[in-house]
């Protein structure tokens, strides 16, 4: 398995100072995602919970829809100059009668750290069809547990203290209570490797959960949160134009600049609660 975290030597300034010193880099690898074989994708990542941004990536492209769909993930060629196993290559092996990526996925499927539909070649081709409908999700949200879900997120990385340099996705209840967590240098992957848990465990859709990510809202993961049947995403910082509208088209709540007690509400404003009166 490759290394989450690499030491590197550095010079560090503080002022007048000069020192060398030992530094933690998150680590960034590329991973390719095959399919019954057949390659499909290179995506570049922070090793770890490898499985799950494979199942994760294939909702997303709607290839797979449910935990069923996928009879098995493992580990494939990738052969390191010393004869041992890289760990990057990754196999899915579709569910008897579950049909194979169109071929026009087969595009150049390079995605990179920070843009996951580089590769795509219009908006048309990126409007996947979702197996899920978010708009009748009967979810309620308080904007006093908004508020307190960037912290919660934070307070779950366990690898940003040392690196200061992955994104995080983390998926809550409701009420606040966090389902699960991961990091990556790239945000779609953090947002794949959540979403890939709950299809690895037959969870799909992700009905009443709140999605809270560490950067922007991009068009990309509005689009990831509505195929895993997720009505609301919150950004710590600004939504795109496209990722407003998409989500306005799906009936998904979408929260930017969610810090402290602030936050803008771009669509869904409708499963906001009303404030709790103060006490007299």
């Amino acid at each position: 398995m490759g290394r989450v975290t690499v030491r590197r030597p550095v010079l560090r300034i503080r002022g007048d100072k000069r020192s060398q010193r030992p530094d933690t880099l998150a680590a960034e690898e590329p991973m390719e995602i095959r399919v019954g074989g057949r390659p499909l994708t290179i995506t570049m990542r922070t090793p770890g919970h490898d499985f799950d941004l494979a199942a994760g990536f294939l909702v997303s492209e709607g290839v797979v829809r449910s935990g069923s769909d996928i009879a098995g993930i493992r580990y494939c060629l990738g052969t390191a100059e010393d004869g041992s196993n890289t760990y990057n290559v990754v196999d899915v092996l579709l569910a008897a009668g579950v049909a194979a990526p169109d071929a026009s996925l087969e595009r150049n499927f390079y995605t990179t750290s920070s843009c996951g539909l580089c590769g795509k070649a219009s908006l048309d081709a990126v409007r996947t069809t979702s197996t899920w409908q978010v708009a009748d999700d009967p979810l309620r949200l308080d904007a006093d547990v908004l508020a307190e879900l960037p912290d919660k997120l934070r307070e779950a990385q366990k690898v940003f203290d040392s690196t200061g340099g992955l994104h995080a996705a983390g998926l809550f209840t409701h009420d606040g209570e966090l389902l699960g967590v991961r990091e990556d240098v790239g945000r779609h992957n953090a947002v794949d490797k959540v979403i890939g848990d709950a299809v690895r465990a037959d969870r799909l859709p992700l009905r009443e959960t709140i999605l809270v990510v560490s950067g922007r809202a991009s068009f990309e993961l509005v689009q990831k949160a509505i195929m895993a049947g997720i009505p609301a995403l919150a950004a710590v910082s600004a939504p795109s134009s496209l990722a407003v509208e998409l989500a306005a088209d799906a009936g998904l709540t979408l929260t930017g600049f969610l810090r402290g007690d602030s936050m803008n509400i771009y669509t869904g404003t409708h499963r906001l609660e009303d404030p709790k009166p103060e006490a007299a």
